[in-house]
């Protein structure tokens, strides 16, 4: 039997940085669920009040982690350290067909988010907490689409 999941969330503001302007406050959720153990999702929160909207991303715990202290990623995530106004952070940029953004996450913060994750589900034992042959089931009884 699997053990109980886990979850880890945590709320950050992070800056938005918009070119030949002042950064913006974009506040962001931060989620791990153990349901999905190699993944790291951020809930960015657009707008304010009844009119906010969220945007989701989702990318390997692995990638964030190793961002604290190297530049990693290809393609549509990209993150590395760095500093801003003399405080560590680590930069996050996403690009999709709708755009590019660029944002500065605390460092300190995030790296205290990422040992939650890691002390709910340490590295190397990612694979324990899936459900192999329940989900390999579930496909095999699923009904094909019409």
């Amino acid at each position: 039997m699997l053990p109980r999941p886990v979850t880890v969330r945590t709320e950050l503001q992070l800056r938005l940085v918009v070119p030949g302007s002042l950064p913006m406050a974009v506040r962001a959720g931060l989620t791990y669920d153990a349901i999905d153990p190699y993944a790291v999702t951020v809930a960015f929160h657009t707008g304010a009040g009844s009119n906010a909207d969220v945007v989701q991303w989702t990318f390997a715990r692995e990638l964030l982690t190793e961002g604290v202290s190297a530049a990693v990623g290809m393609g549509d995530v990209r993150v590395w350290p760095s500093t801003s106004d003399g405080d560590p952070v680590v930069c996050l940029s996403l690009s999709s067909p709708s755009g590019r953004a660029l944002f500065e996450v605390p460092e300190p913060e995030l790296i205290e988010f990422l040992t939650m994750t890691y002390v709910a589900v340490p590295t190397g034992s990612e694979s324990d907490q899936l459900d192999l042959l329940g989900e390999l089931a579930h496909l095999l009884s699923a009904e094909p689409e019409t």
